[in-house]
């Protein structure tokens, strides 16, 4: 039969000069040309955004290929198929004859099928007396074998791009994790610098990728992240320097942690409780110093001082002031179960015991962490101590969490009155603290 000749549409459909280049290209086939039509559909769907086809258009050239009866697309086993449309409705589960037809044009003016029409339109086959097709009238698949090398090279540029799109977001990933965690230590380690204004901008910069961003706006907030990561680590690397050129030691503590977990400077000095005093106690009763005392009465008497950052306490991420570890803990005693052995000593233990209450409340990982950069690691972890304090009085720990965090960024938020609460309350208790 004649597949490499030049035909015209039937009816009302007009011939187009694409047309007619897409049937020169079609015969042009080398005689011994053939290609797998599965291998090549698939390179087809990878490369579906470069031919401008839809995946129902696809799915209508997937139910073609099926009425092909060879695996190879070949000169020589004929390149036309000829269903009905009812046929093609079937092999396409079902999808409504009109938007069959409606594909089918969109296959052909992609330059993916031929029509090779009968004289009154119809699709059908001649065959010899062998039972030989001698003549066919349907659409050709001979577009496809003249393009399959075009196709898979479409399809190998389609993956290159979604590799180089899916490295960039690993890159992203990488770089937001050490934004935020340089970010994280250059506030609990008090190093000077404007830190919540890099963090702004730093959320600024993720927050502002649309859901579906291009290749070129990932690439440019990789770039922006990247720089926003060397200037941090430039100033972290400067107070390094010049720490070590100060050589204070009382500076150097600040931000070299200590590895002895009795060591005075992670414990609060005006709530260290005696030596022995633990021991002493039959009903396991604390003993805190006079000056912690005093110290003690200060914090209570005078809360508004504490709130308009006046003394007794520093000013941690988000504006709001870390209290000393000794209060923290004398206004919420319950938190001292989870700790080692019944007791807290320092910081870094109540942070750790935090996580802790944080999973047995419920409170999901993301609104702690949320919580964490805004309010700042310490400051964190002191309103977990709270909320298991007030457990029987709050019903969902993670949504609590969340709308101090909220009022934290807006400024609408402060600890001490919830720890002079919880210290006045718990006055009487007496409990111990580490």
């Amino acid at each position: 039969m004649e597949t490499g000749s030049i035909t015209t549409p039937f009816g009302r459909r007009s011939m187009t000069l694409g047309m007619l280049a897409n049937q020169v290209m079609a015969g042009e086939i080398k005689p011994d040309q053939s290609v797998d039509k599965w291998k090549l559909f698939r390179a087809l769907c990878e490369a579906k955004p470069l031919l401008g086809i839809t995946d129902r258009a696809l799915a209508v050239l997937n139910a073609l290929l099926s009425f092909y009866p060879k695996n190879e697309l070949a000169q020589e086993n004929g390149l036309i198929v000829f269903p009905s449309n009812i046929q093609l409705s079937l092999r396409t589960h079902g999808m409504a004859e009109q938007t069959v037809r409606r594909h089918l044009a969109a296959l052909v003016e992609a330059g993916l099928l031929l029509r090779k029409d009968s004289p009154n339109g119809k699709r059908y086959v001649r065959r010899d007396r062998a039972g030989e097709v001698n003549e066919a009238f349907g659409f050709s698949l001979a577009p496809l074998l003249a393009r399959a090398e075009e196709i898979e090279q479409l399809a190998a540029e389609v993956m290159a791009e979604r590799l180089h799109v899916q490295r960039l977001r690993e890159r992203i990933t990488l770089c937001r994790r050490d934004i935020a965690k340089l970010i994280e230590a250059a506030v609990e380690e008090d190093v000077p610098g404007d830190w919540q204004g890099l963090h702004q901008e730093f959320r600024d910069l993720v927050e502002g990728l649309p859901r579906s961003p291009t290749t070129a706006q990932i690439e440019q907030l990789l770039d922006e992240l990247t720089a926003l990561r060397a200037e941090i680590l430039n100033r972290l690397e400067i107070q390094i320097k010049s720490t070590k050129q100060r050589g204070n030691a009382r500076y150097i503590e600040r931000h070299i942690q200590n590895s002895n977990p009795e060591s005075i400077s992670e414990l609060e000095p005006g709530f260290e409780t005696k030596q022995g005093a633990a021991a002493a106690q039959d009903n396991g009763r604390g003993a805190v110093t006079m000056e912690g005392k005093k110290h003690e009465d200060a914090e209570m008497t005078r809360p508004e001082e504490r709130q308009g950052g006046g003394p007794g306490g520093r000013h941690d991420a988000g504006g709001l002031k870390s209290f000393p570890l000794g209060l923290v803990l004398q206004a919420c005693p319950e938190i001292l179960a989870y700790g080692p052995n019944g007791v807290i000593r320092n910081w870094r233990e109540l942070m750790s015991v935090a996580v802790t209450v944080r999973s047995m409340l419920g409170v999901s990982p993301s609104a702690y962490e949320e919580a964490s950069n805004v309010m700042g690691a310490e400051n964190a972890a002191t309103v977990m101590a709270c909320i298991l304090e007030r457990g029987g009085h709050i019903n969902s720990a993670g949504g609590y969490l969340r709308d101090l965090t909220r009022r934290s960024e807006k400024g609408e938020f402060a600890i001490g009155p919830m720890l002079m609460a919880l210290l006045r309350a718990n006055a009487p208790a007496g409990r111990k603290v580490g």
